[in-house]
């Protein structure tokens, strides 16, 4: 089975889990239903801004829809600046645990929303200069080094000068509630400049 096939139906298998309609979950995500649908079938693949959107509503890790590389040959799931390759993933009563290897491509930027309440994120670079961490105060950390952020407020990952190469840690806590969407947040796949209608939060 290809990754985005793989993709695809751990997707669908989440949503239908939880109860939610194809409707329903591209009203929270603000992914557009069409994408959504796409993505189920294995007919798009998925952008990490695109699958932590989804996930996040979900209330699920990245890892529940992304295939291991030890499985899937090394499958790589893309940004607007990073490429992730997801390479372990531990589980226990505390939290889940994912280990990404990614690199982030010289001259972008990429921010993320908040995950997770609680959840944090790890920074080791092989190569390069990263700037990565909170939107509010990002931290430079270079190679050999090491950073560290909660990610459960909007962050971002870049590289100034040269690709980066690092090893990426998530932690998400069990059983951590998942944030609603933030009101009149641009949905991944609507174009530059387009907003999308004002919605009500999702239950908790």
């Amino acid at each position: 089975m290809e990754p985005a096939d793989q993709v695809g139906r751990r997707l669908k298998e989440l949503r239908t889990g939880r109860g939610l309609s194809l409707s329903e979950l591209a009203r929270r995500s603000r992914v557009g239903k069409g994408t959504l649908s796409e993505l189920e079938n294995g007919r798009r693949n998925p952008t990490l801004e695109t699958l932590y959107a989804l996930t996040t509503v979900l209330g699920a890790p990245l890892s529940a829809v992304m295939p291991l590389a030890a499985v899937s040959g090394g499958a790589c799931v893309s940004g607007s600046a990073v490429d992730a390759v997801l390479i372990d993933r531990h589980e226990n009563a505390d939290a889940v645990t994912e280990v990404f290897r990614v690199r982030i491509r010289a001259g972008r930027t990429q921010t993320s929303a908040a995950h997770a309440p609680g959840t944090e994120e790890h920074l080791i670079v092989l190569a390069g200069t990263a700037r990565v961490g909170r939107t509010a105060s990002p931290l430079s950390v270079g190679p050999g080094g090491h950073g560290g952020w909660a990610a459960d407020v909007p962050h971002l990952y870049g590289a100034p000068s040269g690709d980066v190469e690092a090893i990426l840690t998530v932690r998400y806590p069990a059983g951590a509630p998942t944030p609603a969407p933030a009101p009149g947040a641009v949905p991944p796949d609507v174009p530059p400049g387009a907003r999308p209608a004002p919605t009500a939060g999702r239950p908790r």
